[in-house]
């Protein structure tokens, strides 16, 4: 070989070894696939809240047990024993409580009996007077009258019969304004005074859940009917030391501001006994405050008490 030819072949070389490193080989192009991601399943409905049906409540900031089960006529042990309570002064805010009796259907309550009304006031019902029949011989006019082919006209249509009006009967046991009506339970109470004294408070409704009678330190306080000690202590702000009797399913009266009581609960007392001394707990004067609740409600306490 030629000194020229291995010249050539010298040059030609590294040529083609670097054009082997510098070739790459072609890639398949990169396709970029959307990520599809799984939706977070919906969250579940709420569950329906217990407190809006009828027979529960649902606790709010500063309540007791004992002001709860006088709000609803209840005795604050059975709605420990209806919620399974282990400590009656441990209840929370917001916690749903059932104040109504097991056995007794969410929204159905014991209708009230309404005493029928008293017949002596009933306007007298009109006696019907029917026309005497006719003997006198058919007429043309009247065979023209005959659609049934009987030989008889048809008889006139009767004129529609007044609705008779009754009276109105004022019940022997006037309700309070907006209260239930009386069961005859309820109306079987005798009411009477619980003290001696001025009134110097009324009832209103949206400030005085009851009457104020003003009176002596130590005067004695009367249960103003028969009934059973449902709660004897001092267990709700603004009341001192009271006592609250029950005179049947639906109404119960309480007495606050006491001096001392007398009574223990589960006790039953007779119209008249003595369950207090007057006196000055949680108020700014010796008075008594009386309250009747009809079905937990206030109402009147004038409405049942006798004129004095």
């Amino acid at each position: 070989m030629s000194m020229t030819k291995k010249s050539t072949l010298f040059v030609l070389l590294p040529l083609a070894v670097l054009t082997a490193c510098t070739s790459t080989p072609q890639q398949a192009p990169v396709v970029e696939r959307p990520i599809t991601r799984r939706a977070p399943p919906p969250a579940p409905a709420p569950a329906p809240v217990q407190e809006n049906r009828e027979g529960y409540y649902t606790v709010r900031k500063g309540d007791t047990l004992i002001r709860i089960a006088l709000d609803h006529g209840q005795n604050y042990r059975d709605i420990v024993a209806w919620n399974n309570l282990a400590n009656p002064n441990d209840i929370k805010v917001d916690q749903v409580l059932r104040v109504t009796p097991p056995e007794e259907a969410p929204g159905v309550r014991t209708a009230a009996v309404v005493m029928p009304p008293d017949t002596t006031k009933v306007a007298p019902v009109p006696k019907k007077v029917e026309p005497k029949g006719d003997k006198k011989p058919y007429a043309e006019a009247d065979l023209k009258n005959d659609k049934d082919g009987d030989g008889r006209p048809d008889p006139a249509p009767k004129p529609a019969e007044k609705p008779v009006q009754l009276a109105s009967v004022k019940p022997s046991v006037p309700a309070a304004a907006s209260a239930p009506a009386l069961s005859a339970e309820d109306r079987e109470v005798s009411w009477m005074w619980p003290a001696e004294g001025r009134v110097v408070g009324q009832f209103d409704e949206g400030k005085n859940k009851g009457i104020d009678i003003a009176g002596r330190p130590g005067q004695q306080v009367l249960a103003a009917g028969a009934g059973k000690v449902m709660y004897a202590g001092s267990g709700i702000r603004g009341y001192g030391n009271l006592v609250i009797v029950k005179h049947s399913n639906g109404l119960l009266s309480a007495y606050a501001h006491n001096r001392s009581i007398l009574v223990k609960e589960g006790q039953s007392v007779g119209k008249g006994q003595a369950i207090a001394e007057m006196g000055d707990s949680d108020s700014d004067s010796v008075k008594l405050h009386f309250e009747i609740r009809q079905q937990g409600k206030p109402v009147d306490p004038s409405k049942f008490l006798p004129n004095r």
